[in-house]
This record gives C-alpha cells, sequence and structure tokens, in this order.
C-alpha cells in the first residue's frame, strides 16, 4: 500500500510540475507575441495553449526514453528518488520564477532527479553517457538558436529589402502567429515528454510495468498539464524575455521563434532534452545582435547565462537534501 501510495504522489507531483513548467515557460512561447503587441497577452497564452496540446499527437516519445532510462539506471533507485528529484524541480522552479529568472524547467528536473539519485546509491546510478548531449546542449541550444535566428533575420531582411515598412510589418504581424505556433508546438513535444519519462520510471519501479514504454494516458495528461500551466502564465519573466533583452518587432519576433521552434523540434526528433528557455533566448539575442550588439541588454543576458549554468548542481543539491530529508519518512 506505500508503495501504490508513493506512486500516486509521484504521477500527481509529475502533473504538477508540468504545470509549474508551462507556467515558467509560458514566456519562451508568448513573450515576443506579447511584447510586439501582436496577440494581447490572455490570446497568446491561449494561443500557445493549443499548441502545446496539439503537440500530443505529432511527435513520438524519444525524449521521454531519454530522460526516464537514458540518464538514470531504473534498476537502482526507488519511488523516493524520483519524489525528492521532483521537489527539488519545482523548489527550484519556485525559487527563479520569483526571481523573474528565465532559468530551464528541464534542466531543473534533470539536476533534480540526478542529485537524488546520487544521495540515494552513489555516483553509480547515473549513466554517465547519457548525460552528454543534455550537458552539450546547455550550452549548443540557445548558440544554435542564435546562429539560426541570425540567418533567418538576414534572409528575411533581404528578400524585404524593397518593400514598404508598413507592409513588412503587417506581413509579420500574421506570420508571427505561426512562429509562435511552431515554438509552442516544440515546447510542448520537448518538455512534456520529460514528465512522461519520470511516470513511465515510476510505474516500472513500482512493478507495474516490466519494461519502459509510456502509456497513451500519460501522453495525454503530461500535455494537458502543460497546456493547463501555459494558460496560467508566468507574467515576470514574460517581461524579462520579451522586453529586457532586446526590443523586438513583429519581424525580429518571428525570426526568433522560428529559429527556436526549429531548434526544439529538431532535438525532440534526436531524443534530446534541450531547454526551450535557452533556445529562445539565444534566438532573441541573435535578433538584437544583427541590428547591433549594443542593442542586446548584456547585463541582463549575464544573470540568465549564470541562472542557466546554475540550474543543474543547484537543483542536483536540493533534490538530494529533499532525499535525505523525506526518505526517513516515507519508509
Amino acid at each position: 500500500m506505500a508503495s501504490f501510495n508513493l506512486l500516486i504522489a509521484v504521477i500527481v507531483l509529475t502533473l504538477a510540475f508540468e504545470f509549474s513548467n508551462g507556467w515558467h515557460d509560458a514566456a519562451n512561447s508568448i513573450a515576443t507575441v506579447v511584447s510586439t503587441r501582436v496577440l494581447t497577452p490572455f490570446r497568446a497564452v491561449v494561443w500557445a495553449s493549443f499548441w502545446n496540446f496539439v503537440a500530443a499527437f505529432i511527435f513520438g516519445t524519444a525524449v521521454a526514453t531519454t530522460i526516464g532510462k537514458g540518464m538514470i539506471h531504473i534498476e537502482l533507485i526507488n519511488q523516493q528518488v524520483l519524489l525528492s528529484g521532483l521537489l527539488g524541480a519545482i523548489s527550484w522552479n519556485l525559487i527563479t520564477l520569483t526571481l523573474g529568472l528565465p532559468t530551464s524547467s528541464s534542466h531543473a528536473l534533470i539536476g533534480g532527479y540526478g542529485g537524488a539519485a546520487v544521495a540515494y546509491a552513489g555516483f553509480k546510478t547515473l549513466i554517465l553517457h547519457g548525460w552528454v548531449n543534455p550537458v552539450i546542449f546547455l550550452f549548443l541550444s540557445p548558440i544554435i538558436g542564435m546562429i539560426l535566428a541570425i540567418i533567418l533575420s538576414v534572409i528575411t531582411s533581404w528578400i524585404v529589402r524593397r518593400q514598404r515598412p508598413q507592409k513588412v510589418d503587417r506581413w509579420f504581424r500574421r506570420l508571427q502567429l505561426l512562429s509562435a505556433a511552431l515554438f509552442s508546438l516544440g515546447h510542448g513535444t520537448n518538455d512534456a515528454q520529460k514528465g512522461m519519462g519520470i511516470i513511465t520510471t515510476a510505474l516500472v519501479a513500482s512493478g507495474l510495468f516490466k519494461s519502459f514504454s509510456v502509456p497513451y494516458w500519460v501522453i495525454i495528461c503530461c500535455h494537458l498539464a502543460m497546456a493547463g500551466g501555459t494558460m496560467a502564465g508566468g507574467w515576470r519573466i514574460i517581461k524579462t524575455m520579451g522586453q529586457r533583452i532586446t526590443k523586438l518587432t513583429p519581424f525580429g519576433g518571428f525570426a526568433a521563434e522560428t529559429a527556436g521552434g526549429l531548434t526544439l523540434v529538431m532535438n525532440a526528433a534526436f531524443g534530446i532534452p534541450v531547454s526551450t528557455t535557452h533556445t529562445i533566448t539565444g534566438a532573441i539575442v541573435g535578433v538584437g545582435a544583427t541590428r547591433r550588439l549594443s542593442a542586446v541588454r548584456w547585463g541582463i543576458t549575464r544573470r540568465i547565462v549564470w541562472a542557466w549554468v546554475l540550474t543543474i548542481p543547484g537543483a542536483a543539491l536540493i533534490g538530494a537534501g529533499l532525499f535525505h530529508l523525506l526518505a526517513p519518512l516515507l519508509r
């Protein structure tokens, strides 16, 4: 009975994490369309939530598999590890949300999960080669987003070079709806799958499943929780992402969202759990840099980068501490 109660707790907490992820990462999907005034905040969150959910019916579960069995040895952990890791990730999300910092919910989950696993059974629980891509793309995803945004900005600038500014603005206000949808699809397929990986791991660890295979009800529940969190929004982070890094126009917003969406979808196809926050921030920086380097507020950007770097170790320490605190109470 105790094991079943822990399983229910892990499932509920994972869905709560997905909700907080959608809340925390609402800025990633809609900051640009809000800051360029293409959509009101309410319409923007409805638009992003819809496409976050639609992603459930388009993409597979490669990222969920990486999170679930590609980074931690499932046979060496228990439900207490999963519960502590989730609480560590949620705690980190709440801390950074309060501070208005757009850190990565994905890397918070990875860090909290890994820290709790190490606290339980040592470093042998880690599948070291499984951590290579997530850690590398912690740094590569914003660079890829930035490069793609620069390329898209240059190409689209050349295409519309002879058009009137008012006409260009009108075109890209419409196109930005499509780019926001693409980014929300990428966000949904990447971030919702992380919760799927945790819940399926819990089902395997409890003995209900003999092998790792994500059930359909888990896919739907995680996407619903993600969409619900996006509806709730994260307005302080939206201000940081959409206004404080660089001033965006519909033209720049389109380039940033398209670059970010392409980066997320490509990585999801290869099962690489990247950060939507890192990706869109790099893309926004790329758009600003195409005008001039001084268009980017580098002081704000440095704060964001430090938050990125500290996310995995910070969440890992919280996850490990919570495991030592909670494990005796959950036996």
